[in-house]
């Protein structure tokens, strides 16, 4: 039996039973047990289901957890592509940044340089880049979007953040998603969150998704950006070996790993 016939048939299962055992599949699909090993592990990384002892389970969209916890998640990933992001960069560029954990590690970088406007609806990102966490002067023009507040990721959205973006034209957008999979794309939970991003990407002259490994190859309810649309996906060195990130790299113009 083919790779991908096997495939569709183990999605076939979760998609009826929701959670299938190593045995059914074994019987089902009359194949060894080693290669349902090797299905499921390659599934569970294109981000398809979640291996259990004695089988796999469906998985389906999730909202991100909080800010503050994204915050302290994967730091060293994070900063790695924060520090290759800034190399894409040039002096005097506006660009668009939206809330996230890995976009508010960018800013940090972006800090320290001098003479770029950024506009961002992160209340965290834009304070970062006025320098109030350290008391300091910025050297960069820094705007924040008007809107109604989320709490929960300490950004602006709605109508008004979105007549706020198309009053500007970027250099570049720095996008980071709840998902990147390689055949809907860049992809948020929350309408607001992707409506927000759509439209940075499409005022922007290129686009950047910034990704670390536990994004690539994972869905989520809302595309805003199609792998075509994106100029150059920023991810990190854990996602070396991953089929989704083979995937994304004949889906994407370009593909960084950092």
């Amino acid at each position: 039996m083919l790779r991908e016939e096997r495939f569709l048939r183990i999605r076939n299962l979760l998609a009826t039973f929701s959670r299938v055992s190593v045995d059914r599949i074994v019987q089902d699909l009359a194949i060894s047990r080693e290669t349902v090993r090797r299905d499921l592990l390659e599934l569970e990384g294109a981000g398809e289901l979640r291996r259990v002892h004695g089988g796999a389970v469906a998985t389906g969209p999730e909202p991100e957890p909080p800010l503050a916890v994204r915050l302290v998640a994967r730091q060293k990933e994070k900063r790695a592509i924060a520090k290759a992001a800034i190399g894409l960069l040039r002096p005097g560029q506006t660009l668009f940044l939206d809330a996230g954990s890995t976009t508010s590690m960018l800013a940090e970088e972006i800090a320290m340089l001098s003479g770029m406007t950024v506009i961002t609806n992160s209340l965290n990102i834009a304070l970062k880049l006025a320098g109030a966490d350290e008391g300091r002067s910025s050297h960069n023009d820094v705007r924040l979007l008007g809107g109604e507040i989320d709490a929960a990721t300490q950004a602006t959205h709605g109508d008004g953040t979105l007549e706020d973006i198309r009053r500007f034209r970027a250099d570049v957008a720095l996008l980071s998603p709840v998902g990147l999979h390689p055949r809907h794309g860049a992809m948020s939970f929350e309408h607001h969150e992707a409506a927000v991003a759509r439209a940075m990407a499409a005022q922007a002259q290129q686009v950047v998704v910034l990704a670390d490994h536990s994004k690539i190859g994972l869905p989520s309810r809302m595309t805003y950006a199609r792998c075509l649309d994106i100029d150059v996906v920023v991810t990190d060195a854990k996602a070396r070996g991953m089929a989704a990130l083979a995937a994304l790299r004949k889906a994407c113009e370009r593909v960084i790993v950092a």
